[in-house]
């Protein structure tokens, strides 16, 4: 919200969803304008907008699409991607696509701002045959409580962690939820921003100003696009061989 009013507009988000986001930014007075591949989450914001008033619902704009492809031909000061979106990313050619999509819509000096969960060792190395349960949760139409539990597994040559979550009723039958994130470690989301044409790359802990430390479980990332072409500015290292070595200069 701060960056949002900071920034003074209009705002691109990725990952727009139901509009968690956006339309608090739109109540306080900043346009927004998101992209999100789920129709059903568009079609939820679509129900939450008409019952905004007008001032609100005229400041969101919303786009089907996928974040790697989707071209607005506009320039926003302010692009984000909250809520862990960036780890629906399983590749690297899938993040800098998203990347280059991003430099294209920043306007001269803005900056990309986004949040992505740490690693932890202790869920990746969770048996993935195990059941593990948590507090009941409540459920958000019925009200009854529901009990769930999760599966971990992960695949460490794709960095990939599945979560799959079971939820068991009191009443009706059972089902789970999958959930895949890919696991990015900081120092490789710095060298991804680096080498595709990002700098002045900060982190902040869990949502503060503090720098981040070794308890942290979540990073907000914030860069600025170089204004000058990738391949100029900051060209990728090219692999030479030098004595039998393997040497990037």
């Amino acid at each position: 919200m701060n960056l949002a009013l900071a920034a003074g507009g209009p705002v691109l988000e990725y990952g727009v969803g139901n509009g968690r986001v956006a339309i608090p930014i739109a109540r306080a007075g900043v346009e927004v304008c998101g992209v999100d591949l789920s129709r059903p989450m568009l079609a939820h914001l679509a129900e939450r907008l008409a019952q905004e008033p007008e001032a609100v619902r005229t400041r969101v704009r919303a786009r089907h699409g996928d974040m790697r492809a989707v071209r607005l031909n506009r320039r926003f000061p302010l692009v984000i991607a909250p809520f862990n979106t960036l780890l629906h990313l399983y590749d690297r050619s899938d993040f800098e696509q998203l990347l280059a999509r991003v430099r294209e819509h920043l306007a001269p000096g803005g900056r990309f701002v986004f949040d992505v969960s740490i690693p932890q060792p202790a869920d990746l190395a969770r048996d993935p045959r195990r059941r593990y349960g948590a507090p009941r949760i409540r459920h958000p139409t019925t009200g009854e409580l529901v009990r769930y539990a999760e599966r971990f597994e992960y695949d460490p040559m794709r960095q990939l962690l599945l979560v799959t979550i079971e939820f068991s009723p009191e009443q009706g039958p059972s089902f789970s939820v999958p959930l895949t994130h890919r696991q990015f470690y900081p120092a490789e989301i710095e060298a991804l921003l680096h080498y595709n044409g990002f700098s002045e790359v900060v982190f902040r802990a869990d949502f503060t100003d503090c720098p981040p430390d070794a308890e942290v479980d979540s990073l907000v990332v914030s860069a600025r696009a170089l204004a000058s072409s990738r391949s100029r500015a900051n060209p990728r290292p090219t692999l030479r061989r030098t004595r039998g070595a393997l040497k990037f200069s």
